[in-house]
């Protein structure tokens, strides 16, 4: 596992919860839109060593209460439930963000109570994965992912970047029937500042009454549903 950054605080990562962001390097998609282009393609930024964030964690454990685990992709890295099994060692709850492209990964870790909230991105329609996504994606895979975190996680949430261009209102309907019931739902507003493709940049993200108009769609479909 390569790990590129390391947020120290944030209030807003793990719900209710002081935690750090640990970001991996790599990621098996090609969103366009990805606003972390450094953890998708090397930008020369060094690496940070796994001994170097144990250490940080071991010193910070009396101010922090949890670890969020993004990226990039995390699942993509064999390791990582080593990995986790020795932050969760040290106290911490742990955070997972994911595509949902590796099922048994996310399985794996749910079963061994090593994740403590996962948040799964949704790209979009399912039938649109592999246009948004810019690779072939496994959609069984996806879904069974969603299945697997509705059936055996008590925290966790799915989310949606909202692209203009990509998300149109009748993807509101194919998105609420693919994943069913689902407690919480987040809408997250796109920013055009840093994208993996540069296209984007020159994309006017929606307007506050755009994602409310959207959002208010979507609770016909979620018990939550909230603009993050």
């Amino acid at each position: 596992m390569i790990i590129k950054g390391l947020q120290e605080t944030t209030l807003i990562d793990y719900p209710d919860k002081v935690a750090c962001t640990i970001f991996t390097f790599g990621c098996n998609f090609r969103c366009g839109f990805c606003h972390n282009p450094e953890l998708i393609i090397d930008d020369g930024r060094l690496e940070i060593k796994k001994e170097e964030i144990m250490r940080f964690l071991d010193e910070r454990k009396k101010f922090l209460d949890a670890v969020c685990i993004t990226g990039g992709e995390p699942t993509i890295n064999k390791d990582l439930p080593d990995f986790i099994s020795d932050i969760k060692s040290l106290g911490y709850l742990v955070k997972l963000d994911t595509n949902g492209s590796n099922p048994e990964m996310i399985g794996h870790l749910i079963d061994r109570n090593l994740v403590d909230y996962i948040a799964m991105d949704i790209k979009g329609p399912i039938e649109l994965y592999d246009e948004i996504a810019k690779v072939k994606v496994d959609k069984e895979k996806i879904k069974k992912s969603v299945e697997i975190i509705k059936r055996k996680m008590k925290n966790y949430e799915f989310r949606i970047t909202l692209v203009p261009g990509l998300f149109e209102e009748e993807h509101v309907d194919m998105i609420g029937k693919w994943l069913g019931s689902v407690k919480l739902f987040y809408i997250q507003k796109f920013g055009n500042e840093k994208n993996l493709d540069k296209k984007f940049n020159s994309v006017q993200p929606f307007k506050k009454e755009e994602l409310e108009k959207f959002c208010e769609l979507f609770r016909e479909y979620f018990e939550i549903c909230n603009i993050r």
